[in-house]
């Protein structure tokens, strides 16, 4: 990834904090949270080792192609899982999980193509970003600013999130969606890094 080596860190540490809650959620005693949160702990520490400043450590040239198999293997499972669930919230969740994976998969390739300097040469119409790229980031700007109005709170009487019978800090949906965010909104970042 291009950018400075600040912002590359600043990733990974959001990344990886992402990835260590989504493993504590799988405790969970819901069987679909429990997927979810399996395969969100996966891309964020995915994302992560993919955001390590290039500058701290050369990476080998065969680990992008490790990147994009893991990932291409994440992409697989999200699909089943979209065929599984069908059209309900939980096959809409694994369809954008899908997408995060094939966007791994396609940044992964995109270190191999150019000794990782991803896209020198490769630019669209007029010397612009390449097709694929703006797909992605206008379809992670939707996602960012939807999941960012979902965590809006309601307006309604104001509840102590500690009281008796409130689920358990690692149980609550809207952590879960906040960790959502801070994956899209690093998705994101390192789309327009590339």
């Amino acid at each position: 990834m291009h950018g400075s080596a600040l912002s590359g860190w600043l990733l990974v540490a959001v990344c990886a904090a992402t990835g260590a809650y989504c493993v504590l959620r799988l405790r969970s005693r819901c069987e679909r949270a429990r997927s979810a949160a399996g395969g969100e702990a996966v891309m964020g520490f995915g994302m992560a080792a993919m955001a390590v400043p290039a500058a701290f450590a050369t990476p080998p040239p065969w680990l992008p192609g490790v990147y994009a198999a893991v990932f291409a293997a994440v992409a697989l499972r999200a699909g089943w899982l979209v065929r599984a669930h069908g059209r309900g919230a939980g096959g809409h969740h694994h369809l954008h999980h899908a997408v995060g994976a094939l966007a791994m998969v396609y940044m992964a390739l995109a270190m191999t193509g150019s000794g990782g300097h991803a896209h020198e040469g490769h630019t669209g119409p007029a010397g612009g970003i390449p097709l694929l790229t703006g797909v992605l980031v206008v379809y992670y700007v939707g996602y960012v600013l939807t999941t960012g109005v979902r965590l809006v709170p309601a307006a309604g009487p104001a509840r102590d999130g500690a009281a008796a019978g409130a689920p358990g800090w690692g149980a609550r949906p809207e952590l879960a969606l906040a960790c959502r965010l801070s994956m899209g909104m690093a998705m994101l970042a390192m789309l327009l890094a590339l």
